[in-house]
C-alpha cells in the first residue's frame, strides 16, 4: 500500500545517499565519483531521487528492484529497474539533470508500448 511504498522510497533514498557518501568507494575510482555525485545533488545539478521515484511509482506500478545514479557521456543518469505486475522487468533511464525520461527497456505490451501496465 501507500505506507509500504513510502518506506521503500525512504530505504532506497537512504541507500542512494549512502552510496553518494562513499559507502561503496572500494570500486576503482568510486570515491571520486561518489563525491562528484554528492556535489551535483547538493548544488542542484541533479534532481533528488525522490522526484524520480514518485514518477516511477505513478507511471510504472510494481516493485522497484534497483536504483543507480551513473555518469554517462558527461551527464548524470538515474537507472531504475521495476518488476511490473505480471512479472515483466522494465529498465527506465532518466536524465538526472531535469528528470526527463530518456529510455525504457523491457517487453512490449499488446499495443507495442514498452513497460505499459498489464
Amino acid at each position: 500500500g501507500r505506507k509500504s511504498s513510502r518506506g521503500l522510497r525512504a530505504a532506497l533514498s537512504a541507500a542512494l545517499l549512502l552510496a553518494l557518501l562513499g559507502a561503496g568507494a572500494g570500486q576503482a575510482g568510486g570515491g571520486h565519483d561518489h563525491d562528484r555525485a554528492r556535489r551535483a545533488l547538493e548544488s542542484g545539478e541533479i534532481v533528488p531521487l525522490r522526484t524520480i521515484l514518485e514518477r516511477v511509482e505513478r507511471d510504472y506500478p510494481g516493485q522497484i528492484m534497483e536504483v543507480e545514479l551513473e555518469r554517462e557521456d558527461a551527464r548524470w543518469l538515474y537507472e531504475i529497474k521495476v518488476l511490473r505486475t505480471g512479472g515483466s522487468l522494465v529498465k527506465l533511464t532518466f536524465d538526472a539533470r531535469d528528470g526527463a525520461q530518456i529510455r525504457i527497456k523491457g517487453p512490449k505490451d499488446k499495443n507495442g508500448r514498452r513497460g505499459a501496465a498489464r
